[in-house]
Parts: structure tokens; C-alpha cells; sequence
């Protein structure tokens, strides 16, 4: 997607299974970074996927230590470190989804409920689809005017699935 729209940096994402005897959610550790710089990752997240009548939901989570992990992906066994009590709630920053096909999810934060202050924003949005193959992510930050201050302008990031070779 980068190669072909300079609209867009190359950036990694990395998702790896935590705690995955817990039988009421699916938890999963969430690492992007510029594909360049994958050692300093600019987003570190756990999120815990429920399904709650017919939709799942994704909430997200910060790390109080995320320098601990960074990188983990590549070592699983450091996920063993995290502790739940280590987890900070990014309250009203859940991704609410809808199965729409066999393995096909889509999906969306509320319209303002995601409070965010990075780089000027009152809030951000995220707009999710899950499909069997590729992962799209568009996450943005908005004023409390309505104008955009960061993320992409275009559309969703796209993320091919692929296996770790770790």
C-alpha cells in the first residue's frame, strides 16, 4: 500500500495470543511501528475481544510499562509478564463489531467516545474490517471542531495476515 500511495507510511502491525486460557474473551497484544523503526514502536496496546449478543466487542488497553515489551512479539514468552493489573482501560475507545460474512467483521469506536489528546485531538475514531486474509485499520484524531489532525485522509491501512516466523 505504501509503495503505491505516498498517502500512506509503511507501517508493521504485529498481534500475538496472550492469556489464552482465559474461556470468556480472546486477548491479544497489539505492536505497530514504522516498518523501518520496529524497534520503537508507536503504538503498544492489549485488546480483549468479547462477544456480547450478536456483536463482538474489541477494547483496548494501554500497558503501564510498555518499554518491557517492545519487541515481545518475537519473544512470546515475555507476554507471560503481563500482569491484568497492568492494563490501563482506554475507556469509550472499544471497536463494536458485526459479522457481515464468513469471517468477514466490520466494525467502529462511537462518534466521539475515544477521548484522545495526541498531537491536538479531542478524540479519535477507528474503523475496522477483519476479512480471512488482511486487516483494515483507519484510525484518525479530531478537534472538537470536526477537523482532522491526524491519521489517514484517504482510507483504511491495509495489513496482510502472514505467520511469524517466531
Amino acid at each position: 500500500q505504501a509503495e503505491a500511495d505516498s498517502n500512506y507510511y509503511n507501517i508493521s502491525l504485529h498481534m500475538y495470543p496472550i492469556w489464552q486460557n482465559d474461556t470468556k474473551a480472546k486477548w491479544l497484544y497489539v505492536e505497530q511501528a514504522i516498518y523501518t523503526a520496529q524497534d520503537k514502536p508507536y503504538r503498544q496496546r492489549v485488546y480483549k475481544l468479547t462477544k456480547e449478543g450478536g456483536l463482538y466487542k474489541s477494547y483496548v488497553y494501554t500497558l503501564k510499562e510498555e518499554a518491557k515489551f517492545v519487541g515481545a512479539w518475537k519473544t512470546p514468552e515475555l507476554f507471560n509478564l503481563i500482569d491484568q493489573d497492568a492494563l490501563e482501560l482506554r475507556s469509550g475507545c472499544e471497536v463494536v463489531l458485526k459479522r457481515v460474512g464468513k469471517n468477514h467483521y466490520k466494525g467502529e469506536t462511537g462518534e466521539k467516545s475515544c477521548e484522545s489528546t495526541l498531537r491536538g485531538a479531542a478524540y479519535a475514531t477507528s474503523i475496522v474490517e477483519l476479512r480471512d486474509d488482511e486487516v483494515l485499520s483507519w484510525d484518525q484524531g479530531w478537534d472538537w471542531q470536526g477537523n482532522q489532525v491526524w491519521g489517514a485522509t484517504e482510507g483504511a491501512y491495509v495489513f496482510k495476515k502472514t505467520r511469524s516466523p517466531f
